[in-house]
């Protein structure tokens, strides 16, 4: 517990104060993020507003990692049964940092070509297959010395679905599908001050919360597993679960931290370079904790949005008609006369009920063993 509470506070602080400072440098370089004509007018007030503050709490969660490991070295007895620097770290933080790249060259080419225009959406799907192609690999096809690997051969919802066995080659097409409509999902949210970070926190702060419940039932845990026949049955199989609650704790604490300066009126936006880190990290969580399919709850607001895009597509090709003002969803309620921050707290109230109902899920299946 210890090393996951200094991993936030560090997280947060590195943020809090780090931030202000990619504010002056990428005001200085004139990195203001371009706005669309075609979006609501309200929005051209924003123009000139720094972009790719992402970078600053991707820093900070990586810095506060190895800070809430320093804190685990004093510590009287240390009884986690895993390497130093564990898989799951490296696929996680490399998930954050890698995908966080692709946006950030995203972001980059719109700032020198001073309009909306970055990669392609080919040449970002491209960046998102292969990160999510390279991690999904060492996530599968690198076992600890107890043979427990990151992800799973099978597809999982509170737990590993026994007989949805997809072996290894499907199991890192899921993985890469997991990241790949996460990260998009992130990104698609990021439309509104402070929306997609607030949205984000309520998240990661349920997968701290499942990553550290993990790590209290964990079959790692011998002094746990062999307590009773019982809990032998119920504990978790998983690999690292106290790295997952760590870093988990450590993105939810860096963006309460970027919060603050990215809450309306703006002073910096994640840009891609945030948001596709974000959603890299939040569907590398989804696999390394074995919630894939109970993430679709705890990110019910990212499905949401997402869900919006897809059907005014569908719609307006086979019907040439609207079923939203504009799309994603929250762009329809600035049409419809919504205010910002409305939209961005309501939005961060069913954000937090899709993640509540998902926890109530996850601990539903606690009890229903233990009971």
């Amino acid at each position: 517990m210890r090393a996951v509470i200094v991993a936030a506070a560090v997280a947060f602080l590195i943020s809090l104060f780090g931030t202000p400072i990619a504010i002056r440098v990428f005001s200085a370089l004139k990195a203001g993020q371009p706005i669309r004509t075609i979006g609501p007018q309200s929005h051209l007030g924003k123009r000139g507003t720094p972009t790719m503050g992402g970078v600053a709490f991707i820093l900070a969660t990586v810095f506060a990692y190895v800070a809430g490991h320093v804190a685990l070295t004093t510590l009287p007895e240390r009884q986690i049964a895993q390497e130093r620097p564990t898989m799951t770290a490296l696929v996680l933080l490399g998930l954050l940092v890698f995908c966080g790249a692709v946006g950030f060259l995203d972001d980059l080419l719109k700032v020198r070509k001073r309009n909306s225009d970055g990669l392609s959406a080919k040449g970002k799907l491209l960046g998102q297959l292969l990160a999510g192609v390279g991690f999904g690999i060492a996530a599968l096809y690198f076992p600890s010395t107890n043979g427990e690997t990151v992800a799973s051969e099978k597809i999982s919802f509170i737990r590993d679905v026994s007989w949805l066995d997809v072996g290894k080659v499907g199991a890192v097409m899921v993985f890469v599908f997991v990241i790949m409509a996460m990260s998009n999902g992130v990104n698609l949210t990021d439309g509104l001050d402070g929306l997609a970070t607030g949205a984000s926190i309520l998240v990661l702060g349920a997968y701290s919360l499942i990553g550290f419940w993990q790590y209290r039932h964990w079959c790692g845990d011998d002094d746990y597993r062999l307590t009773s026949e019982l809990t032998k049955a119920h504990c978790y199989q998983v690999r690292d679960p106290l790295e997952i609650a760590m870093i988990a704790a450590a993105a939810a604490a860096a963006l309460v931290g970027f919060l603050w300066w990215n809450t309306s009126p703006a002073r910096i936006f994640m840009g891609d370079a945030g948001a596709l880190g974000l959603g890299g990290l939040i569907g590398g969580l989804a696999v390394a904790t074995r919630t894939t399919l109970l993430s679709v709850i705890i990110g019910g607001l990212f499905v949401i949005i997402t869900m919006s895009l897809v059907i005014q597509v569908i719609s307006f090709k086979t019907t040439g008609k609207r079923v939203f003002r504009m799309s994603p969803l929250h762009h329809h309620f600035e049409l419809a006369g919504w205010s910002e921050v409305n939209i961005v707290v309501r939005f961060w109230i069913i954000a937090g009920i899709c993640a509540a109902i998902g926890l109530g899920l996850f601990y539903s299946d606690h009890l229903a063993v233990m009971g």
